[in-house]
């Protein structure tokens, strides 16, 4: 039986693919780690007030708000996370009860529009000034 010349061409591409295979594990892809945004909100609550805070996310992972200045140092409010439709903060975690320093949680799935509420939960004798962080992709 005669060798051809594809066959010989054949044989030695797969000899060299051979040869280029190694013990070495698979390299597995890894998922990108984005860079955290941190953001500083402040202004002052009135007695029964409410103020909201929007933010954009851009893209997957936790959120965190942190009460990080109140004055009064004393002084109790809520914060809550939501979303934001343009026109109002849909609440989706809440911690009425928020001191300095108090840190309110959540993951965010998705790029979208968030918010940050802060609120007399009825513990306010005078307007109280405070200062809110927030970190989110």
């Amino acid at each position: 039986m005669p060798v051809t010349f594809a066959r010989v061409v054949c044989v030695v591409s797969f000899a060299a693919l051979m040869a280029g295979c190694g013990d070495d594990p698979p390299t597995l892809p890894t998922t990108p780690t984005l860079p955290s945004v941190t953001e500083s909100f402040s202004g002052t609550l009135n007695i029964n007030g409410a103020i909201t805070h929007s933010f954009v996310s851009g893209s997957f992972g936790s959120v965190t708000s942190t009460l990080t200045a109140v004055t009064p140092d004393t002084a109790v409010l809520g914060m809550s996370l939501g979303t934001w439709n343009g026109i109002s903060c849909n609440i989706i975690l809440a911690a009425d009860k928020s001191a300095l320093n108090t840190t309110v949680t959540g993951v965010v799935s998705s790029v979208g529009n968030l918010c940050v509420r802060l609120y007399d939960v009825g513990s306010l004798t005078e307007p109280t000034s405070y200062e809110v962080r927030v970190v989110h992709p």
